[in-house]
């Protein structure tokens, strides 16, 4: 739909009309216009026959790295005894009870299919790359077994090396050589209209390739990965459907330059806005998990906001580029370095700071203990602060003696307004939180990030020092609560 205003009368070919400058309508006279509005003639350059008619030299590299994942749970059933039709009839007719089963009848394992995704084998050895929503349920869990389908037909078991739900990767370990692997490609130097490709499983049809371009590069504030999400995505019109998360997004050369991830959709099908993770990100996430199993991330300290032209008018500032310093946590980083309420930051450690999510992604790419200088503007002069970055999982860790490991691979904390608000905490809840959970902790299946430890061993539990002493070798139950609701744990200490 087309509504402009005509405050002008010009000639066909955009030129001025001199005697429509002196023409009058009902309103009165027109206005004449200066500009000439050209019209390039110049048609599309035909001639040129070397014409791409095919990529298909290069995605015959690709398709062999790119694999199905179908991860499962593994549940304990008791069957019982199978009666007899006719026998169970007869029992009917006179009567008789029903024989019970025997009670020590050991329960039998099965495997319930978890759901299908795709992944990205990133190195000869094994290495995968996928979406954490891929290997877990809604509730967080991770599966209990993967398989790995490769294109070829072989099949493999894969080790979790290590999940993030933040910035929705996780990366497996298969067990072989000589695999078929992609190259990845500096993300960052994408450019809208750049040619991509998805490549996946979608609906469980089998290996898909689909065709767009780069429609946007860093979306963020989408929802997608919920509001504590580190969201940086690459946008393509590449069709991309269920099953295809984990994929790979490549480039006009078949190199890998994303995750396919989502899309946003009303019919829960394609319609042209599909978003993947950035390989640059991904990449320092997978290096992460495959070290140590875990994401340690930067914290300054700070609550931020973009800039509008009234604030930057408010403040002085010239432009909107930058991130507003709302509110400064006492004791942190930025605190600690002198970082004020009103502050404008806009550079940290070399990197220009547009909005205030590239300081949000930029601190969070760091690691805890990492010296960096904040430039800022403070009632219009520059300012440099050198700042030594906190953990984000172990905030106080740098000053404070009140949080730490418990359990092996267990971060835990007292609760604070930060992580009641964090994680959405009631008031008459007291405990221990987990703030971190190591993916190759051997409590994970039992504990999770947010959940509060009440109780051990019907000891309530206010600090470390109380729950190291109600700890003991052998089982240990645990009252805890997780997500609106308490319940018991049992977790065994060696």
């Amino acid at each position: 739909m087309l509504a402009v205003g005509l405050y002008a009368l010009t000639s066909i070919t955009g030129k001025n009309d001199d005697r429509a400058a002196s023409s009058e309508s009902g309103s009165g006279q027109y206005i004449k216009v200066s500009a000439d509005f050209p019209l390039e003639t110049q048609p599309v350059n035909r001639e040129n026959k070397n014409k791409i008619v095919s990529f298909s030299d290069v995605l015959d590299d690709v398709t062999p790295a790119v694999v199905g994942v179908y991860p499962s749970r593994i549940v304990k059933v008791r069957d019982g005894r199978r009666s007899n039709p006719l026998e169970e009839m007869l029992r009917r007719y006179y009567g008789l009870p029903t024989p019970r089963q025997n009670d020590g009848e050991e329960p039998e394992e099965r495997k319930l299919p978890q759901g299908m995704g795709s992944g990205v084998i990133i190195s000869s050895d094994g290495y995968i790359l996928t979406n954490n929503h891929v290997i877990s349920d809604d509730r967080g869990n991770v599966a209990d077994e993967i398989e790995v389908r490769l294109n070829d037909g072989r099949q493999f078991t894969a080790e979790i090396v290590g999940h993030d739900e933040p910035t929705d990767i996780a990366v497996l370990k298969v067990a072989a050589e000589d695999l078929p692997s992609l190259k990845m490609a500096d993300s960052d130097n994408l450019h809208v209209g750049d040619i991509v490709f998805a490549v996946g499983n979608p609906l469980s049809v089998g290996l898909t390739v689909t065709m767009g371009i780069v429609s946007a590069t860093g979306r963020s504030g989408l929802g997608i990965l919920g509001q504590e999400g580190y969201e940086n995505f690459i946008q393509t019109d590449a069709s991309i459907n269920p099953g295809n998360s984990g994929g790979a997004l490549v480039d006009a050369e078949g190199r890998l330059v994303g995750i396919n991830t989502a899309i946003i959709s009303r019919t829960g099908g394609n319609i042209g806005i599909g978003f993947a993770i950035p390989i640059t990100l991904g990449r320092n996430i997978m290096l992460s998990l495959v070290d140590s199993g875990t994401v340690q991330r930067g914290l300054l300290g700070v609550r931020i906001a973009n800039l509008t032209p009234e604030l930057s008018e408010a403040f002085g500032h010239t432009g909107t580029s930058g991130a507003l310093v709302q509110s400064v946590e006492e004791g942190l980083p930025a605190s600690n370095a002198g970082i004020q309420r009103g502050d404008i930051v806009v550079d940290i450690g070399g990197r220009k700071i547009e909005v205030a999510n590239d300081l949000r992604l930029t601190v969070a790419s760091m690691q805890p203990g990492t010296p960096v200088t904040v430039t800022l503007m403070r009632d219009g002069k520059k300012l440099e602060f050198e700042v030594i970055l906190s953990d984000m999982k172990n905030p106080y860790s740098l000053t404070s003696g009140d949080s730490g490991e418990l359990l092996e691979g267990v971060v835990l904390e007292p609760i604070s307004s930060r992580y009641q608000d964090e994680y959405k905490l009631p008031g008459r809840v007291e405990g221990l939180v987990v703030t971190d959970v190591n993916g190759r902790s051997p409590h994970i299946r039992s504990i999770r990030e947010g959940m509060v430890i009440v109780e051990i061993n019907d000891h309530p539990v206010r600090d470390l020092a109380a729950a190291a002493a109600a700890l003991r070798k052998g089982a240990n139950k645990l009252w805890t609560y997780d997500r609106g609701s308490f319940g018991y744990q049992v977790i065994r200490v060696d």
